[in-house]
């Protein structure tokens, strides 16, 4: 009996299991697609010819004027406008904690020449790698210095000091020169004060002086 039993639980095992592996094999069967060639689409290699474009090119440049994801607005600055950098400013303000990441960014990618002191003796020109001195931000050449200059010598760079805008974003440019201008007014120097993205300065600047030749014209 016993026997019997344990045959007849066996063959109901076996059954149970070509069952699940019959289960199996039409859940893989998807059957009938609708619109196979939105669900199996033609896939085209970067560098292969692409029908769907006039000029055949499968990778596509952003739409102009458009900024990725994630990526800050561009400063719009232009490299050799020594003028447009002497007026440009940005409207962002910073609390001690960006102060502080603006002094560590300092310390990481300018100390090197400047000097954690911010006094021209950074180690790569105290060791007589460079013959000429980086800027000592203590000296009252730099004490005045427009922060806009500061900003254009570190996206372009300037003379022996190379170009820090693929270290530095927009916004960590600002944070270095923040800290900058903050160790300058403990030294005479002027303090980081905020204003108008270049951008609008022209603008404000004709509103001001249209401003005023109202003002005079309502005088006489």
């Amino acid at each position: 009996m016993n026997k019997t039993k344990g045959i007849v639980i066996a063959f109901l095992a076996v059954g149970l299991g070509l069952s699940a592996c019959n289960t199996g094999a039409m859940r893989r069967n998807p059957g009938k697609t609708y619109a196979p060639d939105m669900t199996y689409s033609q896939a085209y290699d970067a560098y292969t010819h692409n029908p769907n474009f006039a000029d055949g090119e499968t990778s596509r440049l952003p739409v102009s004027g458009t900024v990725a994801m994630g990526h800050e607005l561009p400063d719009h600055l232009v490299e050799g406008d020594t003028s447009a950098y002497k007026t440009f400013n940005t409207s962002m303000t910073f609390n001690e904690a960006e102060l502080a990441e603006g002094a560590r960014l300092f310390n990481i990618y300018c100390g090197i020449c400047h000097g954690t002191k911010l006094d021209g003796q950074g180690p790569l020109f105290v060791s007589g790698k460079f013959a000429a001195m980086p800027a000592n931000f203590k000296d009252g050449k730099y004490l005045h210095m427009p922060v806009g200059t500061m900003y254009a010598a570190i996206k372009f760079g300037k003379n022996a000091m190379g170009s820090y805008a693929s270290q530095l974003d927009i916004k960590q440019r600002w944070m270095v020169i923040a800290y900058i201008k903050k160790f300058q007014a403990e030294n005479g120097g002027d303090a980081f004060t905020m204003g108008t993205p270049a951008t609008d300065a022209a603008t404000a600047h004709t509103a001001a002086v249209a401003e005023g030749a109202d003002t005079t014209q309502q005088k006489h």
